[in-house]
């Protein structure tokens, strides 16, 4: 079995504390010992070797910037100002990937096409590769690096294939901790996704615009980072979790719904001093659960862990050191009865399915 995750923040990693992903979590750790990506963003939890144990065939690769007022101090180095500077750093993480392809094209690999999705499947299937490669979807979380909805094709042509117009507010829509609905430059931005055909990330907006855009666009929609707002009542930031309501409208355009796999994303009111042991493999399953007991299958929900995006190993559930160790969800849904296949569908199967309908034609 496969496992295919839909929200890592690499570029942002890569770029901001130079983690370098073709290096064991261990190596990782080790190396960051003493310095400062440790105390602000915890210790990682990707590495090549880690997705190869784990058997982790394919991640949604983000490009993310901020903007300058949420600036977390002088480290916070991709944060921008305007909308030029945002342009600039979405564009650096971008070129990030491509170097990452480029340099080790044994270990990485852009998934642009159904016909790249077939073939790496294959690869994953098959016995002909010992070690196989990290496909990588990439996933634009936030749309301020787009400075004009009509240069998008640019990004398209570059390999951006999903889109997410909210991380917190943006100039197309309210997002977390700046609550507002799609704005017209929004609604205009989802009218060229949807010629161009890409998919559209509703995680970070509110639940006003997920309705709106439920409603609205014509093409492929996910939320690939985001739990239910009932398992989460207590939760400072609402918006950024999903209403029953919302899950079900999602559901009903066949969107698919990652699990964030962050202890305060999984149990209401969660501190650090609580530490780690106090959430288990346990409550990731309960979230699933939920999803699929307010939609009534298995079809609409897979694994967005997140990872390294603002939290590291101190603050993930007891089970996990890494992202080797997310086939374990597997085992808790098989305890709660879940039938083989329905564990496969919500640990890959979901997301291929997503990727095997919305991707274009190379």
């Amino acid at each position: 079995m496969i496992i295919v995750d839909a929200h890592e923040d690499l570029a942002w990693n890569a770029l901001t504390f130079e983690r370098d992903y073709t290096l064991s979590v261990v190596e990782t750790r080790s190396r960051e010992a003493g310095k400062e990506a440790p105390q602000h963003n915890g210790h990682t939890l990707l590495g090549w070797p880690e997705w190869m144990r784990g058997r982790v065939a394919l991640v949604f690769a983000t490009l993310f910037a901020a903007p300058a007022r949420k600036k977390k101090g002088i480290w916070d180095t991709q944060c921008y100002d305007t909308f030029e500077s945002a342009h600039q750093l979405y564009r650096d993480s971008l070129d990030y990937y491509l170097r990452l392809e480029g340099e080790h094209p044994d270990k990485f690999r852009r998934i642009l096409s159904p016909t790249d999705l077939e073939q790496h499947l294959e690869e994953w299937e098959g016995e002909q590769l010992d070690e196989p490669k990290v496909g990588l979807v990439i996933l634009m979380e936030g749309a301020d690096g787009v400075r004009d909805p009509m240069e998008l094709p640019e990004w398209f042509d570059e390999g951006v294939r999903i889109l997410g117009p909210a991380w917190s507010g943006t100039r197309y829509a309210g997002g977390t901790g700046e609550p507002g609905p799609l704005t017209d430059e929004g609604r205009a931005l989802l009218e060229v996704m949807a010629e161009l055909g890409m998919i559209l990330d509703v995680s970070h907006m509110t639940e006003e615009g997920v309705l709106e855009a439920v409603d609205r666009y014509d093409g492929t929609l996910i939320a690939s980072h985001c739990n239910p707002l009932a398992r989460l009542p207590n939760s400072a930031k609402p918006e950024r979790h999903l209403s029953d309501r919302s899950i079900a409208r999602i559901a009903e355009r066949d969107g698919v719904i990652g699990v964030v796999l962050a202890n305060h994303f999984l149990k209401d009111s969660w501190t650090a001093s609580e530490g780690r042991q106090a959430v288990t493999l346990d409550e990731v399953a309960a979230h699933i659960d939920h999803i699929c007991q307010i939609v009534g299958d298995v079809e609409h929900v897979g694994l967005g862990s997140d990872f390294d995006g603002g939290f590291g190993l101190d603050k993930v559930p007891q089970d996990l050191d890494s992202v080797a160790d997310l086939r374990l969800i597997g085992d808790k849904l098989s305890a709660r009865g879940y039938r083989p296949g329905e564990v496969e569908a919500v640990l890959a199967g979901n997301w291929l399915s997503v990727l095997g309908r919305a991707l274009p034609e190379g």
